[in-house]
Order: structure tokens, then sequence, then C-alpha cells
């Protein structure tokens, strides 16, 4: 597993949170006005009904409410950045849980509300700083939320794609982190200073080993936009097929990232 000990990005706790909410908000806009035929329908994530996935959603946010009714570690040992290299490791337990959850909750407008409204309580009762055991260790609950706007923003993606015309929108705060968190994670798996990732307007990071720039172009570089970067990181895309897409252009000899991806499993 990559290691995340060099200086960390900082994010504003009070964007994030702003951000976790309004793009849990654009999700239950969007239930409201599901239909059982579109809930009935496929997903791109296995057998996952467009039910599932909801479910899922709410599983991932109220992930804060589980780990603040453990007690608090009594110290931190994971950083923000450990989190996307430990998410495949849960993936059958995340399964069964989203299933039984879709089950035991046929009233996902309510369902969802209710995440909404206890999110917000806990959120105003605990601090930023009160460390929450995860599946990546004990951090702090405002980096943990961090986490939290990778989630939305990748499951809301999976609803546009399953649901055709649904046009859920992404907060930009929260896309926002989502992207650079990703982009950090890259860089975290492939320290180096050869390659240039851009995905404007939020991210640049330097990764890959070999000569490092100093000034002027760099000699490889890789640009591409959130979504589609986001969709490369978690597996929803491929690197060759976004080239051949145009998703992404990449120049220079260590511009080929489709060894290094996805980053999530």
């Amino acid at each position: 597993m990559p290691t995340a000990r060099k200086r960390a990005r900082t994010y504003d706790p009070v964007k994030i949170r702003k951000a976790v909410q309004a793009q849990f908000g654009n999700v239950r806009e969007a239930v409201r006005t599901l239909t059982p035929e579109q809930l009935a329908l496929p997903t791109r994530l296995g057998e996952w009904t467009v039910r599932e996935l909801v479910a899922h959603i709410g599983m991932a946010v109220t992930a804060v409410h589980r780990s603040l009714d453990r007690p608090a570690p009594e110290r931190q040992d994971a950083v923000v950045l450990d989190w996307p290299f430990a998410t495949a490791a849960s993936s059958a337990a995340i399964d069964e849980f989203t299933r039984g959850l879709a089950a035991q909750h046929p009233d996902l407008d309510a369902h969802l509300g209710d995440i909404d409204r206890t999110l917000a309580e806990l959120l105003d009762t605990h601090p930023g700083t009160r460390l929450l055991e995860t599946n990546a260790g004990a951090m702090p609950l405002a980096d943990y939320l961090v986490t939290r706007t990778v989630e939305l923003v990748v499951h809301t993606d999976d609803l546009n794609a399953a649901v055709p015309g649904l046009d859920i929108p992404h907060d930009r705060q929260a896309l926002a982190a989502c992207t650079r968190l990703l982009a950090d994670a890259l860089a975290a798996k492939a320290p180096g200073g050869s390659t240039e990732v851009r995905i404007p307007p939020y991210a640049v990071v330097q990764c890959v080993e070999g000569p490092k720039h100093t000034r002027g172009t760099p000699p490889n570089v890789v640009e591409t936009d959130p979504l589609t970067w986001i969709r490369l990181a978690t597996g929803r895309l491929g690197w060759k097929d976004a080239l051949d897409a145009a998703k992404v252009s990449a120049s220079g000899e260590r511009a080929d990232l489709d060894g290094l991806l996805p980053l999530m499993g």
C-alpha cells in the first residue's frame, strides 16, 4: 500500500461539510423523482440495481454515524490520503451490507431524509478533531468527511450513468475535493517529478519516477477534466478507452498512466 506521509493537502472543514451536505441533498432531490421502474434499472456496479446504489450512497454517509457510535481511538494513525488505498479490502462486506439496506428501506426518500437530518445533528455535536476508527485507520472527523465527497461524487456519476436524463448536478466543492484527493493518491502511488498531471480547474500533481523538470513546459504531461479523471481513478473508464475517445491527452514517454490505474478497486 502506498504511504502518504509527505506534507498533505489541507481542506477547509467548513467548506467540506457544506459540500457533503450539498451533494447528498442533490442525490435526495433526484431520488424523489425515481419511478419503481427506474429503481430497478441495472448499474455499472456489478449486479446492483439503482435501488441498491441509492442504498449504498446512504450507507457511505452513515459511515460517519457508525464511526461516531464507537469509542474514539486513543491516537491518530492514518491520514486522509491513506483512505483511497484501503477501500478494496472491504468490498465483499460492503456488497452484503448494501443489499441488506436496500431490502430494509423500501421508502428510500424517507431513509435518505433521516440520514440527512441525523448527519446535521452529529456534525453540530462533534468537533472536526474528534477521532474516528475508519477502514483506513484512526483519523479526525474533518478528514474523514473529505472521503465522503469521493463516495458522493463517484456514486452520483454512477446514478447519472444508470438513469438516462437524471443529470444530478455535482456540487463544485465536492467535485473539487474528490478530484484533488484522487490526484494526490496518484502522486502517492507513483512518487516522482517526471510527469505532470493536470485536472483543471482543481488539481495539478507531479508523479512518476524520472528526470524532474524545473522550468518551462514539462516533458511529460497528462491533462483531462475532473469527471474523466474520477472515472479513470475508480475504474469506471479505462486508460486506452479515454485516449481513444479524446477524453484525455498524454504527451511524453512517461505520460502513460495505464499501469497505475485504477487507484481504487
